[in-house]
């Protein structure tokens, strides 16, 4: 009886044992759960030692940060550098030559116009230079009898009058040729009706408007336009709050997305004297030398000035920081191999280096390298 007994009591205690032992996984599993959510929610990411290997952590603080302010701008041609070539009279286009893209030098021709009135015009000064010379023989002519009374005063008079006229007109005729493009030095007797059109400046056709044996008129439309590239203007918006910071004259430094990393040499030469009212900014112009024509007109780039005053700010690799829905984030180290995601504010600048305003302290440990495998963590 007793025997029994304690082999029931012993059945019993094994039978508690493997219920006990049983219970024990579904209740670590219920527990994970549970957990795992925890750390979603507190947006904590843990990751194994083989990944954190490719995680780099520094430690910010404060250090003395140069104030850049940056200015987005456009590029373009300088107006000072660009000429419009204008038919200056009514013609067909003749020994048309440029091209797009072609350089040209000053006052090589560019192209001719035949015209009836540049004919007409250059019959016009030879005639009135033939009338010149022979008013100033009559003249001469006239006052020699007269000092020998063999000709009136009036007489004399009159052909000193006729003389002016001749001569007028003549210039008249002159100034006409001028603003055709032709000279009296030129052999006007062989004239046949050509006008030729050179470039004022030297530099590049970045437009031509006519083909060969079209008809032009005498207005305001360009037949080829020329600029000179050697030197562009960077047009941006200066936001009223900073006008205080920029004046004419300044050094500045432009880059561009197609020359990553590089940067050019400008200097500040207008700044508008109104308001925009829509953008409440200024239009600042910097002038840039371009002597290999590198920068484009049309292209985006950034305006970037040092307003000189230095001061201690905490800095962080520009890499550190990302961008979702507007806010910005940068992974805070909390223990080796755990990281959580940390909103912050900092100043829009260029370079490798980022401005804190707020969002960290000195001495904090944030990845600036591997934010990308840490942010693929956080979805799985």
């Amino acid at each position: 009886m007793i025997r029994r007994l304690t082999l029931s009591i012993a059945i019993a205690f094994a039978i508690a044992a493997c219920v006990a032992c049983g219970d024990r996984p579904g209740a670590a599993a219920s527990a994970e759960p549970d957990a795992a959510s925890a750390k979603k929610t507190d947006g904590t990411v843990v990751i194994d030692s083989n990944a954190l290997a490719s995680i780099k952590v520094e430690p910010i603080g404060e250090r003395d940060s140069g104030n850049v302010l940056t200015i987005a701008g456009k590029v373009q041609f300088d107006e000072d550098r660009v000429a419009r070539v204008l038919a200056p009279l009514a013609g067909q286009v003749v020994g048309l030559h440029v091209k797009v893209g072609d350089a040209v030098r000053k006052g090589e021709t560019l192209l001719s116009i035949n015209s009836r009135e540049a004919a007409s015009a250059v019959g016009e000064y030879i005639e009135a230079r033939k009338d010149v010379d022979l008013a100033e023989k009559t003249a001469a002519m006239t006052e020699d009898l007269f000092q020998h009374e063999a000709a009136s005063r009036m007489a004399m008079q009159q052909a000193q009058n006729d003389l002016a006229k001749a001569r007028s007109r003549a210039a008249r005729t002159e100034e006409a040729l001028r603003v055709l493009g032709l000279s009296p030095t030129d052999d006007l007797a062989r004239f046949n009706g050509r006008v030729p059109i050179v470039s004022p400046i030297s530099g590049v056709a970045i437009d031509r408007k006519v083909t060969e044996g079209q008809f032009v008129q005498s207005d305001s439309t360009p037949m080829v336009t020329v600029a000179d590239l050697s030197t562009v203007w960077v047009l941006g918006d200066l936001f009223e709050r900073d006008l205080h910071l920029v004046s004419v004259g300044q050094p500045v430094q432009i880059a561009t997305t197609a020359y990553t990393g590089e940067t050019f040499a400008g200097r500040v030469n207008y700044i508008s004297d109104s308001i925009d009212p829509a953008t409440r900014a200024a239009k600042v112009r910097v002038s840039v030398a371009n002597p290999h024509a590198r920068l484009k007109p049309e292209m985006y780039a950034t305006v970037s000035v040092d307003v000189a005053n230095r001061e201690r700010a905490m800095v962080v690799p520009a890499d550190a920081v990302f961008t979702e829905e507007s806010q910005m984030f940068v992974f805070v180290e909390k223990a080796p191999g755990t990281f959580v995601r940390r909103p912050v504010v900092v100043a829009s600048g260029e370079g490798t280096d980022r401005r804190v305003v707020s969002g960290l302290k000195p001495g904090e440990r944030v990845v600036t390298d591997g934010a990308l495998l840490l942010r693929q963590e956080e979805r799985k």
